[in-house]
């Protein structure tokens, strides 16, 4: 996700800190991993994202 949205949209589409402050992905796998709550709203990002690009031209 980080590669196709980039950190700075990632924490904008949710707003958690571990997308904002000093970023990166050993930081956002760990508080991920943690935290139920915001698994849900990545995931439900991703969903999204891969039904949004699925969807395109045949």
């Amino acid at each position: 996700m980080h590669a196709h949205y980039g950190w700075e949209e990632l924490g904008r589409q949710i707003d958690i800190r571990c997308f904002t402050h000093d970023p990166s992905i050993a930081s956002s796998l760990k508080f991920l991993r943690r935290t139920p709550w915001a698994r849900e709203r990545v995931e439900s990002l991703y969903v999204h994202m891969v039904r949004r690009n699925n969807s395109g031209p045949a």
